[in-house]
């Protein structure tokens, strides 16, 4: 791969653990008593690639305590998700992260910094 650095390959990376974990668990049954659980589970899942050094994730409760349906959950919508990730590829290492922007009304990924050693 000529001309692709360590830092191309590093944001690459985020990018791909990231929409993973968005497109993965979207949709998952949640209620207030599995959130945590649920939240959990996608760390552990998501640690398990290749180059994730950390991962954080957190639901937004109040959200979902809004969106219960009849049965007592709702589905995992990546407006309740806010997400951070440190991606590590050979001497770069990315912060990366997703949150629910308000004025775009949508989960936005986003790259905080990056280092290169």
């Amino acid at each position: 791969m000529t001309g692709i650095t360590d830092r191309d390959r590093a944001l690459l990376e985020a990018g791909i653990k990231l929409g993973a974990m968005y497109h993965q668990f979207t949709g998952s049954p949640v209620n207030p008593d599995t959130a945590e659980s649920l939240a959990q589970a996608i760390e552990d899942s998501i640690s398990l690639q290749p180059y994730v050094r950390e991962i954080s994730v957190s639901i937004d409760h109040e959200m979902v305590k809004t969106r219960l349906n009849d049965f007592g959950y709702c589905e995992l919508d990546g407006r309740m998700l806010t997400v951070t990730a440190i991606v590590e590829f050979g001497t770069a290492v990315v912060y990366a992260g997703m949150k629910y922007d308000e004025d775009a009304d949508y989960p936005m990924m986003f790259v905080q910094r990056i280092e290169v050693r």
